[in-house]
């Protein structure tokens, strides 16, 4: 069987090298590429097909939710790992929800980053050993029948998407060209998700957004 083929992306220089050489250093496992924020990851992903992908959670041009979720969408073959500091739930179930199937604090033992490499290429969840295991059976057994269905649920995936760019601020050029499709489908989502959830403007998208738990006021503040 071959070697794990791992894509590493961080925008801190130390990070990736120290992550590159625990990496290579497993006999079961090699660095194929490095990125320093998430559109670099997206684009070395779309060309060298790695098995799985790690990801620091705040990062520069694309954070490690919207890499996450684009490559998942223009090559579905890699696994995500988010490598992050931060410990909050409400990140973890942002993560899963993103297809992500790893979550490593980076305060974590390093034997989790390779745990987590391992288990992800296998298909199966894997959270840091010191984050409380609840959160992946919450998120896994999906929400109660009984809970209340609101508007976020009847976007499109591609609306839902497109929702939280605008939500985190970002403008309609670069949402195109982050999906590259043309300004006026952007305008077109954007129309559509505002009616959808009878929502006008961009500070209301967000506070809706961080109503609902797509967006953490606290992580993006960083």
């Amino acid at each position: 069987m071959g070697k794990i083929r791992v894509l590493i992306t961080d925008d801190h220089d130390i990070v990736r090298s120290g992550l590159k050489q625990l990496l290579n250093d497993q006999p079961d496992m090699e660095v194929i590429g490095e990125a320093r924020d998430g559109r670099e990851a997206l684009d070395i992903a779309k060309f060298l097909h790695p098995d799985v992908v790690t990801l620091d959670l705040t990062m520069p041009n694309l954070d490690g939710l919207e890499a996450a979720a684009l490559i998942r969408e223009v090559n579905p073959r890699p696994q995500m790992v988010i490598f992050t500091m931060h410990a909050k739930s409400g990140s973890v179930r942002q993560v899963l929800a993103s297809g992500a199937l790893g979550y490593v604090l980076k305060a974590s033992p390093m034997s989790d980053i390779l745990k987590a490499i391992k288990a992800v290429h296998r298909g199966e969840y894997y959270l840091s050993s010191n984050l409380n295991s609840e959160v992946i059976h919450k998120y896994v057994t999906g929400r109660k029948a009984n809970d209340p269905v609101n508007g976020y649920d009847f976007l499109t995936d591609r609306e839902q998407q497109v929702f939280c760019f605008v939500a985190k601020g970002h403008s309609t050029d670069q949402i195109a060209d982050v999906f590259c499709i043309s300004i006026k489908t952007v305008e077109k989502h954007r129309s559509s998700i505002m009616r959808k959830l009878n929502i006008h403007d961009r500070f209301k998208l967000l506070k809706y957004a961080i109503k609902i738990g797509i967006v953490d006021p606290e992580l993006w503040e960083d």
